[in-house]
C-alpha cells in the first residue's frame, strides 16, 4: 500500500515525467535524419572529412580564445536582452519574448543585388540599443540581418510604435500596410528597400493573429501553453515541433525523391534564440524556460540552414562544392527554392555541422577538457559562432588564419520566406 501511494504522490507532482524524460531515449530530430537523406540523395555538396577535423580543432581553439558561449548573444550590441535574475512574468523579460519571436518571425531573405555598396538596402540608427543614440556621430547604417533588428529598435525606442506586440501587428486598422512600410524605412542612400516586403507583411499578420487567437497575444502565452502540454518538461526540440506545427510561416519544408526534407531554420533559431537570450550566468542557476542544468536539451537542435553559414563552411574547406555549382554562385543567378542544389547546400551545412560538433567533442575527451562556462559545445552554439565569423569576414573585421581555406565564394541567391 505504501508503494501505491508513493507512485500516486509521484504522478501528481509530476515527478515521474521528469524521471522518464531522463530515461526514456531521446527523440530524433527529424531535420538532421532528413538532412542526412538528402544529402545523399542528391549527391552533389560533399563533407571533407579532413576538412571537418582541421576545422573542429580550429573552431575550438577560437571559441575558447575568445571565451565565445550562449552569454555572447548578450554582447551583440542591438539585442534586447533580459533582466537578471530571470523572471519571465517581468513585463520587461515579456516583452524581450515577443522581440524575439518576431524578429525570428522575419528572420529571412537579406541577401542584396547590391551587396558590398551603400545602396544596399539598411537602415540607421544609433550603434547600439543601450546608447542614446543624440547624435550623428553615433549613428550608423546596419545591413543584412541586422538591418531588421535596428529597424524594430528603432519602431520601438524612436518612434513609440509598439511592433513587437503581436495584437498590434496582427491588426490591420491599428497597424496599417503603411506603418509596417514606415518601420522597414531605408537609409537615404540605399537604393533597396527591405526584401521581401509583402511577404513579411503576411507573415506578421499570420503569426501575430494565431497567438491572439490562441495563446493570449503573447510569445509568454505560447511558452506557458508548451510548459503545460509537457508538464514542465519540455525540451527544445519539443518546443521547435509546437512552433512547427503551429506556425505554418515557420514550417520550412521540401521533398526529394519523394520523401519530406525538415529544415525548420527559423523554428530552432526561435527556440535557440530563447535558449540563449535567457541563459543563466552560471551553473548554479537552472534555465528558466528550459528543464536540466542551463538548458542542456539544446543539444537536440541542428545548425540553422540558411545560405551565409554553408558560405563559411565552404570557406574552411568543411564542404566541398562540385565546379558547376561554384561556377554559378558566381554568376549571381537565382538558385530555386527546393532545387537539388538548393537543398544539396542545406541539408549537407546540417550533416557537416553535426559532425565537427562530434568532433569536437572527441577533442575534448581526449584532452580531458570540458567546456566550462559555456556548457557542453552544441552545433547551435557553433552555428552562432560560424554566422558571426562570417559577418566579421565578410565586413573585412577578420580573416582565419593558421588553416588552409578555400576561396569565398558568393552565397546562393535563394529569394524565400524560408530563410
Amino acid at each position: 500500500m505504501r508503494w501505491c501511494r508513493r507512485v500516486f504522490l509521484l504522478l501528481q507532482a509530476g515527478s515521474l515525467a521528469r524521471i522518464a524524460n531522463r530515461i526514456l531515449p531521446k527523440q530524433p530530430n527529424p531535420v538532421l535524419e532528413s538532412a542526412e537523406f538528402a544529402y545523399k540523395a542528391t549527391n552533389l555538396v560533399q563533407i571533407n572529412v579532413q576538412g571537418v577535423n582541421i576545422a573542429a580543432k580550429h573552431i575550438l581553439q577560437s571559441i575558447r580564445t575568445d571565451a565565445y558561449s550562449p552569454r555572447t548573444w548578450r554582447t551583440h550590441p542591438l539585442h534586447i536582452c533580459p533582466h537578471e535574475p530571470h523572471d519571465v512574468a517581468n513585463p520587461h523579460n515579456k516583452l524581450v519574448l515577443d522581440w524575439i519571436f518576431l524578429i525570428s518571425s522575419l528572420n529571412f531573405s537579406f541577401w542584396s543585388e547590391k551587396e558590398g555598396t551603400p545602396e544596399r538596402y539598411g537602415v540607421e540608427w544609433r550603434g547600439a540599443w543601450e546608447s542614446n543614440g543624440g547624435t550623428e556621430s553615433g549613428r550608423k547604417v546596419w545591413t543584412g540581418y541586422w538591418s531588421l533588428v535596428a529597424a524594430l529598435d528603432r519602431a520601438l525606442a524612436d518612434d513609440g510604435i509598439p511592433i513587437t506586440n503581436p495584437s498590434f501587428y496582427s491588426s490591420e486598422a491599428r497597424c496599417p500596410d503603411s506603418l509596417i512600410e514606415y518601420v522597414f524605412r531605408p537609409a537615404k542612400q540605399s537604393a533597396e528597400t527591405i526584401p521581401l516586403l509583402r511577404e513579411r507583411i503576411a507573415v506578421m499578420r499570420q503569426v501575430g493573429g494565431i497567438l491572439c487567437d490562441k495563446f493570449n497575444g503573447s510569445y509568454q502565452g505560447f511558452l506557458d501553453e508548451f510548459h503545460r502540454r509537457y508538464n514542465n518538461v519540455g525540451t527544445a526540440l519539443d518546443l521547435v515541433k509546437m512552433v512547427a506545427e503551429t506556425f505554418p510561416s515557420f514550417r520550412d519544408e521540401t521533398c526529394i525523391d519523394g520523401r519530406k526534407v525538415y529544415i525548420w531554420k527559423r523554428a530552432q533559431i526561435l527556440v535557440a534564440e530563447t535558449w540563449a537570450a535567457f541563459y543563466p550566468p552560471s551553473d548554479h542557476f537552472q534555465h528558466p524556460i528550459f528543464p536540466g542544468p542551463r538548458g542542456a536539451e539544446i543539444q537536440q537542435l541542428t545548425m540553422f540552414a540558411d545560405y551565409r553559414v554553408p558560405q563559411i563552411l565552404h570557406h574552411l574547406r568543411i564542404l566541398s562544392y562540385p565546379p558547376a555549382l561554384t561556377s554559378f554562385l558566381h554568376t549571381g543567378k537565382m538558385l530555386p527554392y527546393g532545387s537539388q542544389e538548393e537543398v544539396s547546400l542545406r541539408a549537407a551545412s546540417i550533416v557537416a555541422v553535426e559532425q565537427v560538433r562530434k568532433e569536437i567533442l572527441r577533442l575534448q575527451r581526449e584532452e580531458k577538457v570540458g567546456s566550462e562556462g559555456v556548457g557542453e559545445i552544441s552545433s547551435v552554439l557553433i552555428d552562432f559562432y560560424l554566422w558571426d565569423l562570417a559577418k566579421r569576414i565578410e565586413i573585412g573585421q577578420e580573416r582565419i588564419n593558421g588553416i588552409s581555406t578555400a576561396e569565398l565564394v558568393p552565397v546562393h541567391r535563394t529569394r524565400s520566406i524560408w530563410y
